[in-house]
């Protein structure tokens, strides 16, 4: 069996040429996108291996553990064509489980962690469930599948009619305290987290758009452009048309559901990115088909939910 040794940025390069073959060609990584994804959140740790077959790296594994949290991830796992069937992809998935046990981790997810390469297993990838399966993951019964979900903004047109008391309109600078205030009254958790490290890393303020509601602060949604704090790549947007942008997060208070507001969010949201240039856009990570084909987004992308429950 081939050797482990330490993941450490001198195997950047190779890691790219790993994923990039043996991963669907719609799914792509960039040094850009790896450098990105491998910078530790505030309380996270990373760790990964590469394994390493007659003196080449043959693949790699990256896992994830976050605080005192139970659940763990494993971010990237991806073994070269050449190398497959040979166990080595076993042996990294190994190294990844007891890396999470010694960190406390009682549950884990293949993807999905805070700066994610996927959320899942991508669905023309499905042949590979079994070597998850294999392993003891499962999708979950009430929600097995997660999408990305897309359209082109150049011909897109409002289908809601500004409300009089409502506006959405992007983040002045000085005004983050508002964003994160309502994120932590309303959405505490992930959203909030994720928005704390946007303002602690300096990202662009008009990149979070906020709706306000007779002038207090009701709602919210996140973009990506392609200058963002985030690479626009990590979103898969090659099949689009270019400019390319991403939205979502998004959401609203619960004082203002039930009014026509979340419609009118998701709409001014797309107006705006459609203001800034934006011709293939984004809204990744979702179950929420159904509710975006309103505004004539469509699956883009589909992926399967991958969780061990336990680790012995």
């Amino acid at each position: 069996m081939p050797s482990l040794i330490p993941f450490t940025s001198s195997f950047h390069g190779e890691a790219i040429r790993i994923w990039n073959a043996a991963n669907h060609h719609d799914y792509p990584i960039n040094e850009h996108f790896l450098a990105y994804n491998v910078i530790p959140a505030t309380g996270e740790t990373i760790e990964g291996r590469v394994a390493i077959d007659n003196d080449e790296p043959v693949g790699f594994v990256l896992a994830c553990a976050v605080g005192d949290s139970m659940l763990g991830w494993v971010s990237a796992i991806a073994v070269h064509p050449s190398a497959q069937h040979q166990g080595i992809g076993s042996e990294l998935l190994h190294w990844a489980e007891d890396w999470l046990k010694e960190h406390g981790c009682k549950r884990i997810r293949i993807g999905g962690n805070l700066r994610p390469f996927l959320p899942g297993l991508p669905y023309v990838m499905h042949e590979y469930i079994m070597f998850f399966e294999k392993h003891g993951y499962q999708s979950p019964v009430h929600q097995p599948y997660e999408y990305d979900i897309a359209r082109s903004l150049k011909d897109y047109q409002t289908i809601y009619q500004k409300p009089a008391h409502a506006d959405l309109t992007p983040m002045n600078s000085g005004k983050e305290h508002l964003l994160l205030n309502f994120l932590h009254r309303e959405y505490p958790g992930r959203w909030e987290f994720e928005a704390q490290e946007f303002v602690k890393n300096g990202g662009r303020v008009s990149d979070f758009l906020l709706l306000r509601v007779d002038g207090e602060v009701q709602g919210f949604c996140r973009l990506t452009l392609s200058d963002s704090e985030r690479p626009i790549e990590r979103f898969y947007p090659q099949r689009l048309s270019q400019p390319w942008g991403q939205y979502g997060p998004l959401g609203l208070s619960k004082a203002v559901r039930g009014q026509g507001l979340g419609g009118y969010l998701i709409d001014a949201a797309a107006v705006h990115m459609q203001s800034l240039g934006v011709d293939g856009c984004v809204i990744d990570w979702t179950s929420l088909v159904e509710l975006y084909g309103k505004f004539g987004f469509k699956v883009y992308n589909q992926y399967i939910s991958l969780f061990k429950m336990s680790i012995e």
